[in-house]
């Protein structure tokens, strides 16, 4: 056994070279608002590589939800997919009773709805992304486990105005508020509650912008998740990479 010494001659237990050190969340059962696709199953399958269990809560594209369960299954951890509108306050409960029957527990909720919309007539982002945030943590914190996690997805819309993105700048915004106002509710309880903003990616020439490469942003939901940010509540995470020209 190697020993690593600290402070006066306190000394750091390390397991021997090659050995396997235990994952991340083993153990541990995750919910994912849709995660079949994007942001949401980068962030199951993450999950999944660090043992945790995982329930794909998605709307009705069922094909991506099964690839990205088969994607799970590949790490040697259960997966439940639940389908149906996270919108609706009922399917909400009976996804909660659904996940725990089929996997026992539920540690980690990621609430991952938001999308941008370049007109407020194409859909109601108000409706969609909150209601579904707010249904979906509320039937889930009586359930989360001891130590449990609560991660919301915001944008960079609700730190920057955008004119012809008026109400996803609301609804960001909205989420970063309810964020801090939960993660204050539950601090009695040991239940953390953070946000991830996905950032802008500029690349080499004048005006060039995309969004981070989504397995980028992964280790953010990770970090919270896990019991490195055990010491993180009520905080939102920028994700932001940024290239030079050569």
């Amino acid at each position: 056994m190697v020993q690593a010494v600290i402070n006066r001659g306190q000394t750091l237990q390390r397991p021997p070279a090659g050995a396997q050190r235990p994952r991340q969340l083993e153990g541990k059962t995750a919910a994912v608002l849709a995660g079949d696709s994007g942001i949401g199953r980068a962030v199951a399958i993450a999950f999944a590589k660090a043992g945790a269990n995982v329930a794909i809560i998605y709307l009705n594209d069922h094909r991506s939800a099964e690839e990205t369960r088969q994607a799970i299954l590949r790490h040697n951890v259960r997966c439940v997919l639940v389908a149906g509108d996270a919108a609706t306050e009922g399917f909400c409960r009976n996804a909660v009773k659904r996940i725990l029957r089929a996997l026992g527990r539920l540690d980690i909720l990621v609430n991952n709805a938001t999308e941008q919309r370049r007109n407020a007539g194409e859909s109601e982002p108000l409706e969609t992304d909150l209601l579904g945030i707010f249904y979906l943590t509320k039937a889930a914190i009586p359930h989360l486990a001891a130590r449990g996690v609560v991660i919301n997805t915001t944008a960079v819309t609700a730190w920057h105005d955008h004119a012809h993105l008026i109400d996803d700048t609301a609804t960001t915004g909205t989420i970063v508020s309810f964020t801090r106002s939960v993660a204050r509710t539950l601090t009695d309880r040991g239940i953390r509650v953070n946000a991830v903003t996905p950032g802008i990616l500029r690349t080499a020439g004048p005006r060039r912008e995309q969004a981070p490469a989504l397995d980028g942003l992964a280790p953010s939901y990770l970090l919270l998740a896990a019991g490195d940010g055990s010491i993180r509540t009520g905080q939102v995470l920028h994700v932001k990479a940024q290239k030079t020209a050569a």
